[in-house]
């Protein structure tokens, strides 16, 4: 078995060979590739626009030659994933939309936090969708200051950031906090005052093993 993960920063590579390691899945099974000037390219405009949503399908197309399933790793990017899944023969997921699912499975009020600008609507469209009938309430918020401290490569900081604001999140009364990018998920340890914040690269890379597994 061969996951093909799509990243816009090269640090996830070591949070997704960590959850894999975690999921017991064997050495080399995920094909790590890192294109971060899509991410750069959104953030510049804004958001997702359709030149930068095309050069993602490709990428994706072009992975899914090389592996039984690719998985894109970055939520702002994750909405070129469907279009991009409709010309595939294998699996093509979004690392989110898992976590979107697992997030609103027992209701209560969710905070989804992000740490990028580009990452709120997406991430808001997911998990409203994903909590359409299911009796959860769900919220997106930006962690402020945290990505300035990624790109300066304080990872540190980054991270207590974010198990700060789910902590203040847990104070102020949500059932649970989510982790929407991949790179926050080392934050969820750091947070003590309620159930560890959901993140993705567990949940997303569990759903593509199951995918595989159903599809065989």
């Amino acid at each position: 078995m061969k996951i093909a993960c799509l990243h816009s920063a090269h640090s996830n590579i070591a949070v997704f060979e960590t959850a894999a390691r975690q999921l017991g899945l064997a050495d080399g099974t995920l094909l790590h590739e890192v294109q971060p000037q899509w991410l750069a390219l959104a953030e510049q405009a804004g958001g997702l626009t359709a030149d930068i949503e095309y050069g993602v399908r490709m990428a994706l197309l072009q992975l899914a030659q090389q592996a039984d399933a690719v998985m894109l790793t970055c939520s702002t990017l994750g909405p070129a994933v469907p279009g991009a899944a409709q010309a595939s023969a294998v699996p093509l997921l979004r690392v989110d939309a898992a976590l979107a699912a697992q997030a609103v499975e027992h209701g209560g009020r969710v905070l989804a936090l992000c740490a990028v600008e580009t990452t709120l609507q997406p991430t808001l469209a997911l998990f409203s969708a994903a909590a359409s009938g299911s009796g959860a309430r769900v919220e997106v918020r930006l962690v402020p200051g945290a990505w300035a401290l990624f790109k300066a490569g304080d990872g540190e900081g980054y991270l207590e950031a974010i198990a700060d604001a789910a902590s203040a999140a847990y104070a102020e009364g949500f059932s649970l906090v989510v982790l929407a990018q991949a790179s926050m998920a080392g934050a969820s340890e750091r947070v003590s005052n309620g159930p560890p914040p959901l993140s993705s690269p567990v949940a997303g890379l569990a759903r593509a093993v199951a995918e595989l597994s159903r599809r065989r």
